[in-house]
């Protein structure tokens, strides 16, 4: 086992013991990072604050569960994605997938490096439907595989990998229609 297992062990000990002072400082270690989490699947400010409180309460409801196999924060990440899956589920929203493949044509030329920052490409993930949005961000932002992304979302494989390269390419081509804006 990594030796980043181990990390905030201390914190967590008293948290389990019922320290709010440790819980504090657990919260303050890991809430920026589940926050961008909560954003990136929610897409709404107010509903990514919603689900970070949300996933911080069932984690320290669990942290007797907490079993040092992986490291808090990624324990912590998988709840606070499970969070909002189940928020999205709850609200009944259905997940708007790209529904033609070939609507998105890739370009011959490859774009700037210019067009690739960070700002860009968030921007354009934000005009993704919200089942793609999702599996965009499952994927290369949280790390997740696609056969992890079909059992969370309750979609095949084959349906993940459509989505995330269907993301892919709307992405690209709304960086690329940003970029030709600013000319």
């Amino acid at each position: 086992m990594s030796q980043t297992a181990f990390i905030h062990q201390d914190l967590i000990a008293e948290s389990i013991r019922g320290s709010n002072k440790a819980r504090y400082q657990l919260y303050q270690l890991y809430s920026k990072a589940m926050f961008n989490v909560c954003f990136r699947m929610m897409n709404t400010r107010e509903d990514a604050e919603d689900m970070l409180q949300e996933a911080f309460i069932q984690a320290f409801q669990k942290l007797g569960t907490f079993r040092n196999e992986s490291s808090f924060g990624t324990w912590l990440k998988t709840i606070t994605i499970h969070t909002c899956i189940n928020a999205l589920n709850k609200r009944k929203i259905e997940l708007s997938y790209f529904d033609e493949m070939n609507r998105f044509e890739m370009a011959e030329e490859e774009p700037e490096d210019a067009l690739y920052t960070t700002e860009n490409i968030l921007e354009a993930m934000n005009q993704l439907p919200e089942g793609g949005r999702i599996v965009f961000s499952l994927y290369l932002l949280e790390g997740y595989d696609h056969g992890e992304i079909a059992q969370i979302l309750n979609i095949t494989e084959s349906t993940s990998k459509t989505q995330y390269m269907r993301a892919k390419r709307r992405v690209y081509e709304l960086m690329k229609q940003t970029k030709v804006g600013q000319i």
